[in-house]
């Protein structure tokens, strides 16, 4: 299982939501510097950044903080947060940023998907946000009438080869992930599915690896020392 730890950030620290609420946002960790420090340090293979700002604005809001945060990594990054321009992809790309995370736009603008994957297929990961079941977008404050599976299928037939799934209600809960719909997109497409929310302990870790998931972005359950990267490979 490769554990990757999330650094999400709002005006310059890192923090974390409960249920996708940013009225209910708690700052965590160190500064963003540091923690990613930290994170590499205890052994991660990758580190998992959020723009949340640029989520809700729909532009990227902490480029400069991340691309800091590039130069001092020793170590893939992948990044998500208000991507909805070629333009915003390329300026990531040339700072070298492994893998680049699609939420809004990839639901809402096929067109750009498609010029998306055509340049950058090996650096674009999908983003697939939900809530009961719909496909949430605009930094999760708006829930569409699309199925999770429906767009999952779509996206796997225009050539998407990794999503993250994240049930939003399982976000920052340590509730546990939502393994019935985990189970349920990983049996349904062919992509490679990063497990994200709620996962709380080695435990969880260890049941979606038994339902073929090997890639898990946690946040809470590492900041409050419930998950730890060294020498804890599931």
């Amino acid at each position: 299982m490769k554990i990757i730890p999330a650094i999400d950030l709002i005006n310059g620290k890192c923090v974390r939501l409960y249920q996708g609420d940013f009225s209910k946002t708690t700052e965590v960790g160190s500064d963003p510097e540091s923690q990613l420090l930290r994170f590499i340090r205890d052994g991660a293979e990758m580190i998992h950044i959020v723009d949340l700002d640029g989520a809700r604005a729909g532009k990227p809001k902490q480029y400069e903080l991340i691309n800091k945060l590039c130069s001092l990594s020793t170590i893939p990054i992948e990044v998500g947060g208000g991507i909805r321009d070629i333009e915003t992809i390329d300026k990531y790309v040339s700072i070298g940023v492994s893998r680049i995370v699609l939420g809004t736009a990839a639901l809402e603008r096929e067109d750009f998907l498609k010029e998306a994957l055509d340049k950058y297929n090996q650096y674009i990961v999908i983003g697939i946000d939900a809530k009961k079941g719909k496909v949430a977008t605009r930094g999760w404050e708006t829930v569409s009438e699309i199925k999770y599976i429906d767009f999952a299928k779509k996206i796997e037939s225009l050539g998407v080869q990794t999503i993250i799934y994240t049930d939003i209600s399982k976000d920052g809960t340590m509730a546990g992930p939502n393994l019935e719909e985990l189970k349920q997109i990983s049996n349904e497409v062919r992509c490679n599915i990063v497990a994200s929310g709620g996962i709380r302990n080695m435990e969880d870790l260890q049941e979606l690896e038994k339902n073929g998931i090997t890639e898990a972005i946690v946040g809470k359950a590492i900041y409050d020392g419930q998950v730890k990267l060294i020498g804890e490979r599931v």
